[in-house]
């Protein structure tokens, strides 16, 4: 009779053990509920807050390139497919200048969500060219064609140039670099190659001298033209980024240096960029709206972070190379045929296009009067060109 009671106890104990185990999950469930109901009510309230901060900060970079376009770009991020992008940095306002800038940097992105890539390929600037609506100046160097018609001539510059569709731009102001260097937390870059650069001087030498070591993110700097230096960082600041983006005498490969050191800052500063806490930082979206601009509306801004984050974490860089020429006095560059097709091969296959001939070597249509002397400083570099 004891043992019979003694197992009721126990059966009732488990029982008792059970529903108290039971109730205890049960709260557990309740308190994880509202924890995420509070979260998710939060996150909407927020959520309209940075709607209306958003929205209103990217409205006032929107602006017309003023050109018709071979492709929808709204279409294109509609459906997640991939685009392309032309990155403009202009020197406007830039070390106190107040005059209309010219495109100081170019640059052709694509963006692939298919294989969640971004490839990124430097133009460079010298390039000798027709710019479409002004080819009575020919000839000009491709990053007057900002200054002479806008964003507009430069996205048609280089379409025709490349024979691939631009389908947006984005304009930067370079001395915005700086503020969106800090608003992210600042970059670690590995330099390609140690040098000393003043902004004050472009040279190195001058006050507030940056040091920088190659393969090496750590630099220097100094106050005193390089008599005393500080204590070595590995995070640049916004003018530490802005001076290692911005020397191009010292540098043995000239604009073509410059061009890849840009492109390494741009990179760092886009992946920090894509992270959430960068994202729902109104101040970040304020910045970028003081010192950028471009043709995407909001709706296509929010599907591009919706669809297309994934791809900026995986980027991958190029560059179109040229050759120096000398032409009625003036420095060009100019780029042998096969070179601008390896280019038009890459862009072209990253935007799932088929393959295509590049295009016009000049951009546009040169004067025929001086069509003749043109061709002759093209032979130099590239006898295919000469037809």
């Amino acid at each position: 009779m004891a043992d019979q009671n003694n197992n009721e106890f126990s059966r009732q104990r488990r029982f008792d053990e059970v529903r108290q185990t039971k109730k205890k999950k049960s709260r557990v469930k309740r308190w994880i509920l509202y924890i995420l109901l509070a979260i998710v009510v939060g996150v909407i309230g927020w959520g309209a807050y940075l709607y209306s901060e958003y929205k209103g900060s990217i409205d006032s970079i929107q602006k017309s390139a003023k050109i018709s376009k071979t492709r929808d770009v709204s279409s294109l991020i509609a459906q997640g497919k991939s685009f392309s992008i032309l990155i403009l940095g202009t020197d406007t306002g830039e070390l106190d200048r107040d005059r209309t800038g010219l495109s100081d940097s170019m640059m052709v992105a694509t963006v692939n969500p298919t294989e969640n890539k971004v490839t990124m390929v430097s133009i460079p600037r010298d390039i000798m060219t027709a710019i479409p609506g002004d080819e009575d100046t020919f000839p000009q160097k491709l990053n007057a064609a900002y200054s002479l018609d806008g964003v507009g001539a430069s996205m048609k510059a280089v379409q025709n140039y490349l024979n691939v569709p631009i389908d947006t731009y984005a304009l930067v102001n370079m001395k915005g670099l700086e503020t969106l260097v800090k608003k992210v937390g600042g970059v670690s870059v590995k330099s390609p190659l140690s040098f000393q650069y003043s902004q004050a001087t472009a040279h190195d030498y001058g006050p507030d001298l940056y040091r920088f070591h190659k393969g090496s993110t750590s630099y220097e700097k100094s106050t005193d033209n390089g008599v005393t230096w500080s204590a070595s960082k590995t995070v640049m600041d916004g003018d530490a980024a802005l001076a290692f983006s911005r020397m191009r005498y010292d540098d043995p490969q000239g604009d073509y240096g410059r061009q890849q050191r840009q492109r390494l800052v741009l990179e760092a500063m886009l992946k920090k960029a894509v992270n959430v806490k960068t994202l729902i930082d109104p101040s970040f979206v304020k910045a970028i709206s003081k010192n950028a601009q471009t043709d995407l509306s909001f709706n296509d801004i929010v599907k591009i972070a919706q669809k297309y984050r994934g791809a900026v974490k995986n980027q991958v860089s190029d560059h179109l190379q040229g050759e120096g020429v000398m032409y009625e006095g003036v420095s060009y560059q100019m780029v042998p045929t096969s070179e601008k097709q390896r280019i038009t091969n890459l862009l072209r296959s990253q935007l799932g296009l088929k393959h295509k001939e590049t295009g016009s070597q000049f951009a546009s249509d040169v004067p025929s009067d001086q069509l003749r002397s043109a061709a002759y400083a093209l032979a130099q570099i590239d006898e295919k060109l000469v037809q």
